[in-house]
């Protein structure tokens, strides 16, 4: 890979392509996983925190392919839920086979979950913690972005993966209303990106790999 290059560590098609979108402004170019002849085994993610789960997934995948790796956690925060499902967002219902068939249950168990919740009460956030690492397993940079909004009473729109159906934003929108192009603008991802966009290319060049 080049200077500017990195493996991001997802098997979600949807992240890559929004990562790619966004990180091409600043020439970093972005392969995923299905570049790799044989993809190492997924690590266990048993951080209690979004950073503490990307900087296990960075660590690992940089070690077992020998490249600069990228890597995120992210996932909704429901301050009636006591901040769930957080880190447990991806398998919050814990069915599903499928990514699609997982997302419509964790949405279907979160419309549950807060049927009886108040409109004053149904604040959330998207949140995303983003961990850079060099092959040598060395965390180079760390990041968080989040996006602020509540929890809607169905879903909504059709241009979005996970939450983004129940998430609305504070113009009525939910999240899977927006374009793409709108969405790589003001989401969790994009604003935790522009500031691993500041300073990420120099500390490649720095880190000499």
């Amino acid at each position: 890979m080049t200077a500017h290059a990195v493996l991001l560590a997802t098997s979600n098609p949807h992240k890559l392509e929004e990562v790619r979108a966004i990180l091409a402004v600043a020439d970093i170019a972005v392969v995923g996983l299905d570049t790799l002849g044989s993809v190492p085994p997924e690590p266990v993610e048993d951080a209690t925190t979004f950073q503490g789960n990307a900087r296990i997934k960075a660590v690992a995948y940089a070690t077992a392919t020998g490249r600069r790796c990228l890597a995120d956690d992210s996932g909704l925060e429901v301050d009636a839920l006591d901040g769930a499902p957080g880190v447990h967002s991806a398998r919050y219902a814990g069915l599903g086979e499928t990514r699609d068939q997982r997302d419509q249950a964790n949405n279907e168990k979160l419309i549950t979950a807060m049927k009886k919740i108040p409109e004053q009460e149904r604040a959330a956030r998207f949140v995303c913690c983003l961990c850079v690492a060099d092959p040598n397993g060395d965390v180079i940079m760390e990041c968080r972005g989040t996006l602020e909004g509540r929890i809607g009473h169905e879903l909504r729109g059709t241009n979005g993966f996970g939450y983004d159906p129940l998430f609305v934003l504070p113009e009525g929108l939910t999240s899977a209303e927006l374009s793409s192009k709108e969405k790589n603008a003001r989401s969790h991802r994009s604003e935790a990106l522009r500031v691993l966009m500041q300073d990420l290319p120099k500390l490649m060049l720095h880190s000499g790999r």
